[in-house]
């Protein structure tokens, strides 16, 4: 899978991560993303955030059961939830929602959805084989039990190392500039 040209070829390149209310999927994407990306050497070069659809979770922290899966494998679990600003098509280069529902949010969030083309994807598209088959949904774990967080963890690390391995392949320091 290619990715988009950066809007800004000075600036870094920008990842936007998307769930529905910011305190779940998302946020653990980034975590495993930014680590992801600092190993790799692309702290700077690559910049990730996240934020959801829905306004409610606004100012919260991460749910719980989410920080205590990403402190087991060893992530930082900082974070406040926020929603996404429909004015960040306009600066962020890849836009990755987790599932389906998401996608479509986005899409009627999007000022021009027309412009903003292969930009708007599933994170777990990224992932090894194209992220499970014909379901490449990132599954909501928040009305489930812990196992839930632990398994979309594993979808998130799988994705996350799959999106990583393009991008240091464009804008890593072996990649022809």
């Amino acid at each position: 899978m290619s990715l988009p040209d950066p809007l800004d070829p000075a600036g870094p390149y920008r990842i936007a991560l998307v769930c529905l209310g910011n305190i779940c999927r998302s946020p653990m994407a980034e975590k495993v993303l930014a680590g992801d990306l600092a190993r790799a050497g692309l702290a700077g070069t690559v910049v990730v955030d996240s934020s959801g659809t829905g306004s409610w979770h606004i100012g919260s922290g991460m749910d719980p059961r989410a920080a205590a899966a990403l402190r087991l494998h060893g992530f930082p679990t900082n974070h406040t939830a926020r929603r996404f600003d429909a004015a960040w098509f306009a600066e962020r280069d890849l836009i990755l929602a987790m599932d389906l529902d998401n996608l479509e949010e986005l899409v009627q969030l999007a000022p021009d959805p027309a412009a903003v083309g292969d930009r708007l994807r599933l994170f777990r598209s990224f992932a090894p084989g194209g992220g499970g088959g014909p379901n490449p949904e990132v599954p909501d774990p928040y009305y489930g039990g812990d196992d839930g967080f632990s398994t979309v963890l594993s979808m998130l690390e799988a994705a996350s190392k799959g999106l990583t391995a393009e991008l240091a392949a464009r804008f890593g320091p072996q990649a022809a500039r």
